[in-house]
């Protein structure tokens, strides 16, 4: 009997440990079309705007949509994951999700030069399409992770996967920078990128169906009704603090966000190298800094330092309302200043989160937070795009830009002053979140995070 058991625990150990090895190189490859999935990176604005000149208002109704997804799915993963695990439902999304990238390469051929209505159209029905499978993808590739990770090796391994998923992020936005600019932005560096994206992630699915993975989830006690549930979350006023404050920023930093990297190529006149560079600025200065941050977090708690970092990093933006093509070179000193000090406020976020949920209601509360802030991160952009179209039909565009980028750092004022009103309890029960931060991977894009795309967030339960 000794024997057996010993057997069976060695063959979970060797499954453990080519599980982890096959992971980690699955994400490695993942990262080029996880990025590009990402309304606003070097690839898209690229093609919205030096290819197929695309009005602002189609660019903002395109960004809505990974939002409005997220908003979606809220009420569908649940469903689905009744009658499928979460393996089955994260590589059918997968291979879905590829499928619809295969298909876009194929249509950069065919999309018109001269209309770019109709190519708007094109590629916001195609961009749902892939917006939906990568949000249902997303939250099931979380769920079935946490199931065959152990708890008690969750920080050290996602810490080191993380690291290297930057790594390979990084290289990818140098390598599609590069190509783009070097190839004059012709249709077929488009499709060499979407296609070198696409094969990587055929071989992250083909590891992703070999990893012999085997379940560590313990049965689930019995839940709180809906209707009990419910009615914790009424009563919870930090919670609902919670929401209103990350509602107000996700509609704060969506309504033009999608837009600066709009204006980098169309004002600015940079290069698809360039704005790579920019965004390796970016991520670089988050990752110098972020354990930083995260002692911070651990020692003094989450507000002060979440508002400390905020204050920081919003400052900066104001320089976004002088720019001009002969001073871009302030760009690099931004994106890097950037990127070190909004990382406090990204990985605050998700900390804070944890200590607020209502442990008995937590899926519940999970849901409804993501629900409510995808409604208005979508609204954002579609009305920041219409109104930046209206008023540059009428004004100087440099100055249009200009006064639209003074918003977001004059609503960090009302967003501050909302998370200061949250009181944050002194400790958190619960050691990982599912599929939670969705928004806050977009919106992290949004500011020169690129690599937080597909980085999975844990919190150490020896802390």
């Amino acid at each position: 009997m000794n024997t057996g058991k010993q057997a069976a625990g060695s063959s979970r150990k060797s499954n453990l440990v080519r599980s982890f090895r096959l992971c980690t190189s699955e994400g490695l490859v993942a990262m080029p079309i996880v990025l590009i999935t990402q309304p606003v990176n070097v690839v898209l604005a690229a093609l919205f705007t030096k290819v197929l000149h695309l009005p602002n208002n189609t660019i903002g109704v395109i960004s809505a949509l990974p939002f409005l997804c997220n908003f979606f799915q809220v009420g569908i993963s649940p469903l689905l994951a009744r009658w499928f695990s979460a393996k089955d439902i994260s590589m059918v999304g997968s291979c879905l999700h590829t499928l619809a990238w295969t298909a876009f390469c194929v249509m950069l051929g065919f999309l018109p030069e001269n209309d770019p209505a109709a190519a708007g159209l094109w590629i916001g029905l195609w961009f749902f399409v892939s917006s939906f499978c990568a949000s249902i993808t997303g939250v099931s590739w979380n769920a079935w992770v946490q199931e065959w990770v152990p708890a008690r090796l969750r920080g050290k391994y996602f810490g080191r996967r993380n690291r290297l998923l930057q790594f390979s992020s990084l290289s990818f936005l140098l390598l599609a920078g590069w190509v783009l600019a070097t190839w004059s932005y012709s249709r077929t560096a488009f499709q060499l990128v979407v296609a070198f994206a696409v094969t990587l992630r055929l071989l992250s699915i083909l590891w992703q169906i070999r990893m012999p993975t085997e379940s560590t989830a313990k049965p689930l006690a019995s839940e709180m009704s809906i209707s009990g549930q419910f009615q914790l979350l009424r009563q919870n006023q930090p919670y609902l603090r919670f929401i209103v404050f990350g509602t107000v920023w996700s509609f704060a930093s969506n309504l033009f966000g999608p837009f600066y990297h709009v204006f980098m190529f169309q004002e600015l006149n940079l290069s698809a190298l360039q704005v790579g560079i920019l965004s390796v600025c970016g991520a670089s200065g988050a990752a110098l800094t972020m354990p930083a941050w995260g002692a911070l977090l651990d020692r003094f708690g989450n507000k002060g330092v979440m508002a400390v970092s905020f204050g920081l990093w919003q400052l900066s933006n104001f320089l976004w309302c002088f720019l001009t093509p002969s001073n871009t070179d302030w760009l690099y000193f931004m994106w890097l200043w950037g990127g070190a000090t909004n990382a406090g406020f990204f990985l605050g976020m998700f900390t804070l989160m944890l200590k607020l949920l209502p442990v008995p209601a937590r899926n519940l509360a999970l849901g409804v937070n993501l629900a409510v802030t995808s409604l208005f991160a979508a609204i954002a952009p579609v009305l920041g795009g219409a109104l930046l179209e209206h008023f540059i039909s009428a004004n100087a565009s440099l100055v249009v830009y200009h006064s639209a980028f003074v918003f977001q750092p004059v609503a960090a004022l009302l967003v501050v002053w909302l998370l200061l009103r949250i009181r944050e309890p002194a400790a958190s029960p619960l050691t990982h979140v599912v599929g939670a931060m969705s928004n806050v991977r977009t919106l992290a894009s949004l500011s020169g995070l690129s690599f937080l795309a597909n980085y999975i967030y844990y919190k150490n339960p020896r802390r």
